[in-house]
């Protein structure tokens, strides 16, 4: 077994990273305190979607909790809250993650017993046809299966109503041209009615190996105890090794491009989308994300000052800007609600504050995106399940959890310059996406 360690910010002991010889790593966070977390992180999500199955990751995800050969549908939950334990799963672009975090217990009973059903439900996974439900047309409305097909679906239905998910769909789908990020994570009603138990579990044995896992545990323990007790645990059997994910970024928009929709809402929605660095390159996201914070992130923001506060007009009734990372490139967006008979006039306006970007930033808005950056990163080594989704995420969308030891030092060496240049080459007009939503006439 190979053993790497990692200076870990905040942490009062390096954080030990193990690879078996089947490639699942192991990753032992010390954290002071009765709590702790076990968390399974595997690299797979929409980016390894087509358009006939997806929204299978999410799916599995749901079914992941459907029982295993040892325990019936809703006794890891159970068992598990019993005991005070808050247990839960995400489904992501890179990723999806399972994780744990509860008290330990008396001589460490409860966190033994987590990381022994954690490991039994990410290693043998029933997903019985009766827990599924059966495929149907969905068009169909005498159905009336309450199984976690038609859970799912709902969920996918009552999101798609949602303006701000319509106005980011259009967004995304027009940001990327053949990358699987342009997919909804969540799916379709015409996929999930009709995909298989086979098929579900072909694509759980084609992506959940062990080389494509990395199980994170964080708590006050003892790492040798630990170790040897999540090794046994995790019995994966003969796998095959999960094809590697070969996939070009795809570049940005050649041209602006423009989409308008319409629905029953009363204000309009609106959204700048442009693609940015990949996850890894930690400079650039770095600076992405002081630029969304000096952007549009609170309302000292120049966006709310200058478009919500200073403005004669009552145009917009709300506007911000966000940064997300992912490996294959990050997305900035600008997004805003503003009143309808403005459309012009408010993306004008929007389309200025970004250029202004350009032309200045000054020493008080850089020191206010370090501050609040920084403490950011701080928080999040606060608790045990803080730690643990942050040391997942650098381990399985950037494949190196080194990079949280050189986030704070990067951090403070950015300059003004840094931060124009990063503008000047990511937040350009002519490569931007705008998506409208506005009320049907």
């Amino acid at each position: 077994m190979k053993k790497t360690s990692v200076k870990y910010p905040f942490l009062t002991k390096d954080v030990e990273i193990y690879e078996q010889d089947n490639g699942h790593k192991i990753v032992l966070a010390h954290k002071e305190g009765g709590m702790v977390s076990v968390s399974s992180w595997v690299k797979t999500g929409s980016i390894n979607e087509n358009d006939k199955n997806n929204g299978i990751s999410h799916f599995l995800e749901h079914l992941m909790f459907k029982g295993t050969h040892k325990h019936k549908a809703g006794e890891f939950d159970h068992i598990l809250e019993s005991k005070g334990a808050i247990v839960n799963a995400a489904t992501w672009k890179d990723y999806t993650f399972y994780y744990v975090t509860l008290p330990k217990g008396e001589n460490n009973e409860n966190f033994y017993t987590a990381i022994d059903l954690h490991a039994d439900m990410m290693t043998d996974p029933v997903i019985p046809d009766y827990e599924m439900g059966a495929p149907f047309d969905v068009n169909d409305g005498n159905v009336t299966d309450k199984r976690e097909r038609h859970v799912v679906i709902e969920e996918i239905r009552m999101r798609k109503d949602q303006p701000w998910t319509k106005v980011y769909n259009a967004t995304n789908n027009a940001m990327y041209t053949s990358h699987p990020y342009k997919r909804d994570v969540i799916g379709t009603p015409e996929i999930i009615s009709q995909v298989t138990q086979q098929e579900v579990m072909n694509y759980y044995r084609t992506f959940y190996s062990p080389k494509n896992v990395t199980t994170i545990i964080v708590g006050d323990f003892d790492s040798e105890d630990v170790l040897k007790r999540v090794t046994e645990a995790f019995r994966w059997g003969e796998r095959p090794e999960a094809p590697e994910r070969n996939i070009e970024p795809d570049k940005p928009v050649e041209n602006t491009v423009y989409v308008e929709n319409e629905a029953v809402i009363n204000s309009s929605f609106m959204m700048f989308g442009f693609l940015g660095a990949r996850a890894r390159e930690l400079k650039e996201n770095i600076a992405l994300e002081m630029l969304a914070i000096i952007l549009g992130e609170g309302s000292s923001s120049r966006l709310y000052l200058n478009l919500i506060e200073n403005m004669d007009e009552h145009i917009f009734n709300m506007i911000e800007s966000e940064c997300y990372s992912f490996r294959d490139g990050s997305n900035f967006f600008v997004q805003a609600n503003f009143n309808s008979q403005y459309k012009e006039k408010a993306i004008e306006l929007v389309k200025g504050e970004i250029e202004k970007l350009k032309s200045g930033i000054d020493e008080r808005e850089l020191n206010k995106a370090k501050k609040k950056l920084k403490s950011r990163f701080a928080c999040e080594a606060e608790t045990v399940s803080d730690i643990g989704e942050t040391i997942g995420y650098y381990m399985t969308v950037c494949d190196d959890l080194s990079l949280a030891e050189e986030y704070l030092p990067i951090c403070e060496a950015m300059t003004e310059e840094d931060l124009i240049q990063c503008a000047e080459k990511y937040l350009d007009l002519n490569h931007a996406v705008i998506s409208v939503l506005v009320p049907e006439k």
